[in-house]
């Protein structure tokens, strides 16, 4: 029988990985809609139009790649900078509630380059192109053109990063739509969906990214987040949670009722995306990727390469290519997989191309030597 740990015990590296993969619904696919997942998840990571799409993929009995398309042309899900200053694909309901919050870390970027700022009216600049992001969605090079054309003497690429920092920003479809090509194009969160949420809250924040992440330490949340001083929100919520302490002895917070499977609970082999949150949501990813695996999965660039799980861990990277009308799904292994894991593999990868490319010509798998 299972037993819950006890609150202020230790978890163990392997119990908080099988935590964080139940919460990640990649224990077992779950049967429940792409924007009710999304709303669990707090958002998907979105750097790329794709990686999305094979997250839910991974995570959702039965998922078509067309699903999330009439959510972006429905308006009921949008892709906006969000966590950390990274594009995100959330909920509406998620982007009105979430982009007020993340405003304060977007203002510190400013400040960064507050020399360069200084003499702008930047509070001008931002309503101009506010005006004309809403008369029509534009990309980034389209603003600065008209940037350049009304303000000559200025620096257009510094003043279209200062509007993107100072707007929330929306991408339209069809960017985002799964096999549809469009440069990326940008209107105003208010425009898009209507006005922000009126009071939008950290202590709900912090609650839901312990249920999709947790068990965490408030250094987990604000490296997730990109806020900082969450520890004063930790603590006005204790109330409400129960505490673990993980094997460095750092406090960890939870929900009391949120899922902690017994450690040896078997893991199923998994394809996780580029840019997936899984690997980036703690400030300590042991949980799911050794540092030595880290290194080689998170480029200089800041690229977050595709990974695969073996018994729930960082295992190697994988990449589908398409050649010729041919799909081919390359499996590169950090360490010798298992004959049973990697029999799974293949399997796994072989639904995943039939799902993602079913017009390819052939679909093959290959391991790296």
């Amino acid at each position: 029988m299972e037993t819950e740990p006890v609150p202020g015990t230790e978890l163990s590296r392997r119990a908080l990985n099988r935590a964080l993969l139940a919460r990640q619904m990649l224990l077992e696919r779950h049967a429940m809609s792409a924007l009710d997942a999304i709303e669990h998840l707090v958002g998907m990571q979105a750097q790329a139009p794709g990686p999305p799409h094979i997250g839910l993929w991974s995570r959702l009995a039965g998922y078509a790649f067309d699903e999330a398309a009439p959510l972006l042309t429905e308006r009921r899900a949008v892709r906006i900078v969000l966590m950390r200053g990274t594009l995100h694909l959330v909920s509406a309901r998620d982007a009105r509630a979430l982009r007020p919050l993340t405003q304060p870390l977007l203002d510190n970027y400013l400040k960064s380059r507050a020399a360069e700022l200084d003499g702008i009216d930047l509070a001008a600049v931002v309503a101009w192109a506010r005006a004309r992001l809403e008369d029509e969605p534009r990309s980034d090079k389209e603003l600065r053109t008209l940037l350049t054309e009304r303000w000559p003497d200025l620096d257009a690429a510094l003043l279209g990063w200062a509007v993107r920092l100072s707007l929330p920003l929306v991408q339209v479809p069809p960017r985002g739509i799964w096999g549809a090509s469009g440069m990326a194009r940008h209107t105003t969160l208010e425009k898009w969906l209507g006005p922000v949420a009126p009071d939008p809250s950290v202590d709900d924040l912090v609650l839901r990214y312990l249920g999709a992440f947790g068990p965490a330490s408030v250094q987990d949340v604000q490296q997730w987040s990109g806020l900082t001083r969450l520890g004063e929100v930790a603590e006005r919520l204790l109330p409400k949670l129960v505490t673990f302490q993980d094997e460095k002895g750092r406090t960890l917070y939870d929900l009391p009722e949120a899922p902690r499977p017994d450690p040896e609970t078997p893991a199923p082999v998994r394809f996780v995306p580029d840019f997936d949150n899984l690997l980036l949501s703690h400030a300590d990813r042991s949980r799911i990727i050794t540092e030595e695996h880290r290194k080689r999965v998170f480029t200089v660039n800041g690229i977050i390469r595709a990974t695969f799980l073996v018994d729930g861990f960082v295992h190697g990277m994988w990449k589908i290519e398409k050649k010729r009308g041919e799909a081919a799904l390359r499996i590169d292994p950090f360490d010798p997989v298992p004959q049973a894991a990697r029999a799974a593999l293949e399997e796994e990868a072989m639904r995943l191309l039939a799902a993602a490319h079913p017009g390819a010509r052939s679909h093959i798998v290959e391991f790296a030597a």
